[in-house]
């Protein structure tokens, strides 16, 4: 192809009846000359022609315009064709001079491998860019993929270099590549296993920019800012930035929240403790007071009719034991069943439900278990304090106490009491 351009560009010259080959010392200046002309015209062309040309058409999708003109992929591309045309050049100006063309010819190619390797890197920028913008690429390892393939790319660049340097064919050199495995390998260990960790990173995708992730090994509990080959980046709550070392999310345990936020669903999962001695049957006062709260009119005339089926011909009922009788515990499990199944920031679809644990020294354990339909951190905790607020307040209604460790006022009020 150059061979081709060089004959084509010797027939022009010829057409123009200007020398093609630097026989003599004013030839090579004449030469000389018309190459930097040549030059400097083809970069004026192709800057006025393909940059502006293009900035116009780019600048009608706003989307692109930023990256393009932040990167200068185009004004990088243009500075390629002056470089070419010294090349083709070369060999007519310097005939005499076999070294110094042998020389210049390969500088200029390497100036333009560095050139073209420039252009390669600004485009995968401006893509990473684009794909960052997008909502649905946040969650892509566009990150680790452009440092991927940029890597490859300076990989095959500093084959071709030091193939044009020495004037040897890469094949030449990969050949040798085996026996500096070794030394890489061990001087470049960490920088490896972050290497393979970020490819799994990325292949798997364990870790998103977006995410969050908890790792109380780095102290890290945050959203996921940048996923790199080496590293990850993640800003916590407290707005520190926490650097992860890529492969110790391969090694170590963390928590990704990312599934939970896909869900649309947050878990509740609290239990309040009740003083076991408040617990007891519903008598006639109590069951009064009950049957004024419209939530457990359905439970109520359900459990009347149940218990009534169930204790009828039972003698001597007036025995407590005797027979099925409700209790306020279960009165208030009914009744907050039927709250939760009203509550609107609740999720149906979830499981949702009130249960006992079981009790211990610190008393019996109510535990709400459901999901809000709101995953953002402040919403959540505001539903769910609304919840144990309304449960709080509600206990004294069902004659049940909620049980927490004597205070010094308590043990004051004993011995004053006792006195």
């Amino acid at each position: 192809m150059k061979n081709e351009m060089r004959h084509w560009l010797a027939q022009w010259l010829t057409s123009l009846d200007m020398p093609t080959k630097g026989d003599d010392p004013i030839t090579v200046v004449v030469l000389a000359v018309i190459a930097l002309m040549t030059a400097l015209l083809v970069y004026g062309l192709f800057m006025r022609v393909l940059v502006r040309g293009a900035r116009k058409v780019i600048a009608r999708n706003t989307a692109w315009s930023a990256p393009v003109q932040q990167y200068r992929v185009l004004e990088k591309l243009a500075q390629i064709a002056p470089v070419v045309v010294l090349d083709l050049f070369t060999p007519m100006v310097l005939s005499l001079w076999p070294t110094w063309q042998n020389l210049i010819s390969r500088a200029l190619e390497l100036v333009m491998l560095v050139m073209v390797l420039r252009v390669f890197f600004g485009v995968l920028d401006i893509v990473r860019m684009l794909i960052a913008t997008r909502p649905e690429g946040r969650r892509l390892p566009v990150q680790s993929i452009v440092q991927l393939t940029k890597l490859f790319l300076f990989i095959v660049g500093l084959i071709l270099f030091i193939g044009i340097l020495l004037d040897k064919s890469p094949l030449y050199l990969l050949s040798g590549l085996g026996v500096a495995t070794g030394l890489v390998m061990l001087v470049f260990r960490d920088t490896i296993l972050g290497f393979v960790a970020g490819i799994q990173l990325a292949a798997n995708r364990l870790v998103s920019p977006g995410d969050w992730i908890e790792m109380a090994k780095y102290g890290a509990d945050g959203e996921v800012l940048e996923v790199t080959l080496t590293t990850v980046k993640v800003q916590n709550w407290d707005k520190t930035i926490t650097m992860i070392p890529a492969y110790a999310l391969t090694t170590d345990s963390f928590r990704n929240w990312r599934g939970m936020q896909e869900s649309g669903g947050r878990r509740i999962k609290r239990a309040i403790l009740l003083d076991v001695n408040s617990v007891k049957f519903v008598d006639e006062a109590l069951l009064a007071k009950l049957k004024e709260i419209s939530l457990l009119t359905p439970y109520l005339a359900q459990k009347h009719s149940e218990l009534a089926e169930a204790n009828a011909g039972r003698e001597d009922m007036a025995m407590p034991v005797n027979g099925r009788r409700l209790t306020n515990l279960g009165c208030l499990r009914a009744y907050l069943d039927a709250y939760l199944s009203t509550n609107p920031h609740l999720t149906p679809e979830m499981t949702m439900m009130v249960r006992q644990l079981a009790p211990s020294e610190l008393g019996l354990p109510m535990e709400i278990y459901c999901f809000t339909n709101d995953t953002r951190w402040v919403n959540y905790e505001g539903i769910q304090a609304d919840i144990f607020d309304h449960l709080l307040a509600i206990l004294p209604e069902f004659e049940l106490k909620p049980m927490q460790r004597p205070t010094g006022q308590d043990f004051a009020r004993a011995a004053v009491h006792s006195s």
